[in-house]
């Protein structure tokens, strides 16, 4: 997958095309940069900008573009009207997604759009974007209105298809996004960290080109982008001496849930346990309070032939049923931190039995009418049915109408996950 960004270069590498790097880096995907401006900044202050040359820009652009199949595109800082028109000539018959992120000031208060060339802007990069993602401030520098929603459709006036205003709304400790996805509105809300950081607006529409370019809806890839900036701020750093520096640190529930998927696609045969609804593998944080604190596929682990590939990313929040299972286990054995779902197979089961692992099950047929009407409330129900005083192995049920068999696997590590998958199938 490649993921190309048009933009200023931070030194800092808080901010800018190094930030794109770095998130593209994250998610798998390769990164294409075009540099717009050399800025020379650090954490207090820009000092200086510095366009490049029109010519320096138009045969960056051409380089890439005649070479690479380029699968998503974002635009940050552009600066001035030259390069609008450049950026403008070159992507105006462009066929993938681009996703533009309008830089207009930095963090420290440096304008990083020239007035003279914000109607050039309206006119030339919005009508480019597939997404924009202004915060508040810029929303209202690019329509001329305050109130969020008209600033929106103003926006989306001017060319864009979908618009997302960040930080539109906050209020008690939770922040939200305005989403205008052509002609639907709605929220994306999140908890707010009240840290003054450089780089998280760019981290956040940075991840949302790369999940467009992995054809996800736009709503997903919101939910995975604020999933993503939200960890960014909270692992910010103070390296320098001024604002703090995003930064994603890869948590050891993340690492080592990456390595048994690995393991887990090496299973020979793994494809067979494949369920219909695929698969999804889970690492919780010590005391999980909610999916949020549960590490695991934002879609899932689809077979393919004979090969099993990770149809998303892996991510806090990524899970909801299988998240849900294992916090139900985890409140009453708090050690157990993994699982998996995998296809029913009687054969499994009474392996498992064979090899002394403790398998309970409950029967979804017996669920109560009210608690099938509730979204989410079956795994509850279920495992909380199952479970009661002994530390299960696998719970497993035999389906309902409309619900597939499944086999739940439950253990302290994703690695212990992988033992047991191993002996039993």
């Amino acid at each position: 997958m490649n993921i190309l960004t048009i933009g200023g270069s931070d030194p800092s590498s808080g901010a800018g095309i190094q930030s794109d790097i770095k998130t593209f880096s994250h998610f798998n995907a390769y990164g294409f940069t075009i540099i717009t401006a050399i800025t020379s900044q650090n954490t207090k202050k820009v000092s200086l900008i510095e366009p490049v040359s029109k010519k320096s820009l138009k045969f960056q652009l051409d380089s890439i573009l005649s070479d690479f199949q380029i699968d998503a595109i974002k635009i940050g800082m552009v600066y001035n009207s030259d390069t609008i028109k450049i950026i403008n000539s070159k992507l105006r018959n462009n066929h993938a997604p681009v996703v533009v992120d309008p830089i207009i000031k930095s963090t420290t208060g440096t304008t990083l759009l020239k007035k003279n060339a914000l109607n050039d802007y309206k006119k030339m990069i919005i009508p480019l974007a597939n997404v924009i993602t202004p915060n508040k401030y810029e929303a209202k520098i690019l329509s001329g209105i305050s109130n969020v929603k008209k600033a929106a459709y103003k926006i989306q006036l001017l060319g864009a298809n979908s618009v997302i205003i960040t930080s539109a709304k906050k209020s008690k400790g939770k922040i939200s996004d305005f989403i205008l996805d052509h002609n639907k509105e709605y929220h994306v809300t999140s908890k707010m960290i009240p840290i003054i950081n450089h780089g998280s607006g760019c981290n956040y529409s940075a991840s949302i080109a790369v999940s467009l370019a992995k054809k996800n809806t736009l709503n997903h890839a919101i939910k995975i982008a604020k999933n993503y900036a939200y960890h960014t701020i909270k692992n910010s750093k103070n390296i320098g001496k001024g604002v703090r520096i995003t930064h994603h640190l890869q948590s050891n529930e993340e690492k080592k849930l990456s390595e048994s998927i690995d393991d887990f696609k090496q299973i020979n045969g793994i494809y067979k346990i494949i369920p219909e609804c695929q698969t999804n593998f889970v690492f919780a944080n010590e005391n999980p309070k909610s999916t949020n604190d549960v590490v695991g596929v934002s879609g899932r682990l689809v077979k393919s032939g004979k090969e099993i590939m990770t149809a998303g990313d892996i991510i806090y929040g990524g899970s909801h049923h299988v998240a849900s299972a294992l916090i139900q286990v985890n409140k009453k054995f708090p050690n157990v931190r993994s699982a998996i779902n995998i296809k029913y197979n009687k054969k499994i089961i009474l392996k498992a039995k064979r090899l002394g692992l403790t398998v309970l099950s409950y029967d979804r047929s017996k669920e109560p009418t009210k608690i099938k009407q509730k979204e989410g409330y079956s795994i509850k129900w279920g495992i909380k049915n199952a479970v009661k005083t002994r530390l299960p192995d696998i719970i497993y049920h035999k389906g309902d109408m409309g619900k597939e068999p499944m086999i739940l696997i439950f253990a302290n590590t994703p690695n212990d996950i992988i033992k047991k998958i191993s002996k039993i199938t």
